[in-house]
């Protein structure tokens, strides 16, 4: 059933603004400051809500938690599909969706934190995450073309693993190059993978 009218808006939609904000707002705290940083008083504060909206539509912080890294993973995975759907040729198939994820996770280096940091310590987040990589390796099985089911499914398991760590360590600060060498670096992997099971 709609929900009433008012100033050109359901109540509905009012609701779905507010769900937006707070997730922006748990974007934002997550993003930059970390797991410490997410609190329902402190979303709700950045977001300007107060916590009955809060509770309007999450039943916990965790709840929150997993609906930002839903969030941005959704982002992502659409990134690279966007990013692969009119390369038929795997170099630059390969780099488009290498650029995608980077401009992704580098130029909001707050997606990236949420996506690949956040659930290594957030409680919340750490059996969300395992249940995001499968995802992830299917998608990139999907664009490896030479061996079997089964060998495209362990090449893509082992790249999207290899991947992971070569952004986790850029994003930390542990590895430090500029962003076309980790664009060709990454490029390279996905590459060799594909032969990997030839």
């Amino acid at each position: 059933m709609p929900g009433r009218t008012w100033a050109g808006t359901t109540l509905d939609d009012r609701k779905a603004a507010r769900r937006d904000q707070l997730v922006a707002a748990g974007l934002d705290l997550l993003g930059a400051e970390g797991s410490p940083a997410v609190s329902v008083r402190a979303v709700c504060r950045h977001a300007h809500l107060t916590e009955r909206y809060f509770y309007e539509s999450f039943a916990d912080r965790e709840e929150l938690v997993a609906a930002v890294y839903e969030h941005v993973g959704e982002q992502a995975r659409q990134a690279l599909v966007d990013a692969v759907r009119d390369s038929p040729d795997p170099r630059p198939r390969a780099e488009q969706a290498v650029r995608a994820f980077v401009e992704l996770i580098v130029d909001d280096p707050r997606r990236g934190r949420v996506l690949l940091l956040a659930p290594l310590t957030d409680p919340a987040l750490t059996r969300r995450g395992r249940h995001l990589l499968p995802a992830f390796a299917a998608l990139v099985g999907e664009q490896l073309s030479h061996g079997d089911e089964t060998g495209r499914q362990l090449v893509a398991i082992g790249l999207v693993g290899a991947l992971s760590n070569v952004f986790i360590a850029y994003l930390d600060g542990t590895l430090r190059v500029s962003r076309e060498r980790l664009v060709a670096h990454c490029v390279r992997l996905v590459l060799g993978a594909d032969e990997f099971d030839h």
